[in-house]
């Protein structure tokens, strides 16, 4: 619970002490955010706001969770970082890298495109391929290796089991499709990021219950078979700290942005730790507002080519409210709330799961 805790506490203090260094870097350099002409007219006066701000959240990432193990070296005698956490950092940071790419095309054209859709997908399959392959290697003693390649809900579905090549698509549209869905959801000022910090502080809560039953420790009614579930929390909580230390600037009146540099990567720490906890389908539920946001832009434009007419006023839906004539805050609070509501559904499923499994 301790190393919890310190990456937590590293994270946060990272990342709301290194951001504002980040907004008189890019302010200097002229690294401002560009906006879409077609947006609401109030996102017009955020055009050059520092972007790129999800450097400090990966910063904050890396500080927090290796601090938390050399603190718990220090302690215990800790083992050091396990095989799942370094698989998820990789993959976060790997992403980040290409958020960044894209963010730095846009700063350097001036306009609001980055990398091309072609080259975006190139550096999402590299990344997800390698996440794929990897993530099946590094047996423990116990034969269990980062990811399984079984479907999963609260635990694997022993019926699905995917063949390698299956399972690297899986793995690609899962990794695309998270990094795409916080992405979309980051167009106003906190929103990304907050929902992002409920999403992984309910994930600190499961793999730290899955550290408590799991099955390598006792073979008791309903445990669970994961490889790493303490450091997936240590993982989750060093990514929570950055987001909520990255919110005290981000939060309405950004004074900085995450840009794709923070959206894709965290949209890769939540496509990871589900992966790690065997929880990809539950995933589904707690991120319910990333996943709504995305569904929100596909219907748009399968609207659109079918009919020509728009089924919002401008998609992501959270634009459609603007527009509609709610206030950016109003938004913003309210898409908190509901992200709230599907973390605590979420969380109920998986305790009430776990509770019917062991005969209660």
């Amino acid at each position: 619970m301790i190393k919890i805790l310190v990456a937590a506490a590293v994270g946060l203090l990272v990342s709301i002490l290194f951001t504002p260094y980040l907004i008189r870097l890019f302010s200097k350099q002229g690294f401002g955010q560009e906006i879409r002409e077609e947006g609401p007219d109030g996102h017009r006066s955020k055009r050059g706001t520092p972007t790129m701000g999800g450097v400090a959240i990966l910063v904050a990432l890396v500080a927090g969770y290796f601090v938390a193990h050399a603190v718990s070296w220090l302690r215990t005698g800790d083992t050091g970082p396990s095989v799942s956490g370094l698989l998820v950092i990789g993959l976060t940071v790997s992403l980040g890298l290409v958020g960044f790419l894209d963010d730095f095309i846009k700063i350097r054209r001036k306009r609001n495109l980055g990398l091309n859709k072609s080259a975006k997908t190139i550096g999402q399959i590299v990344v997800a391929v390698t996440f794929a392959v990897l993530a099946l290697q590094f047996a423990d003693d116990n034969g269990l290796t980062p990811a399984s390649d079984n479907l999963s809900y609260v635990r694997d579905l022993a019926l699905i089991v995917m063949p390698l090549p299956i399972f690297v698509i899986f793995t690609f549209l899962l990794i695309s499709g998270w990094s795409n869905a916080v992405n979309f959801t980051d167009g106003l000022d906190g929103l990304a990021g907050g929902t992002s910090a409920m999403v992984l502080a309910t994930y600190v809560v499961i793999a730290f219950w899955q550290t408590r039953l799991n099955c390598a420790d006792a073979a008791e009614p309903a445990c669970y078979t994961v490889r790493d579930p303490l450091d997936i929390a240590v993982v989750a909580a060093a990514a929570m700290g950055g987001c909520v230390g990255f919110l005290w600037w981000n939060a309405a009146p950004a004074k900085i942005f995450m840009g794709d540099t923070g959206s894709l990567a965290l949209g890769g720490v939540i496509a990871g730790v589900s992966m790690t906890t065997r929880t990809e389908l539950l995933a589904i539920v707690i991120g319910g507002l990333f996943v709504v946001e995305m569904i929100s832009v596909v219907l748009q434009i399968a609207v659109f080519r079918t009919t020509r007419r728009r089924f919002f006023r401008m998609a992501p839906f959270h634009h459609h409210f603007e527009l509609a004539g709610w206030a950016e805050t109003t938004v913003i609070i309210r898409f908190w709330l509901l992200s709230a509501m599907c973390c605590m559904f979420g969380l109920a499923l998986f305790y009430g799961e776990q509770f019917t499994a062991a005969g209660g």
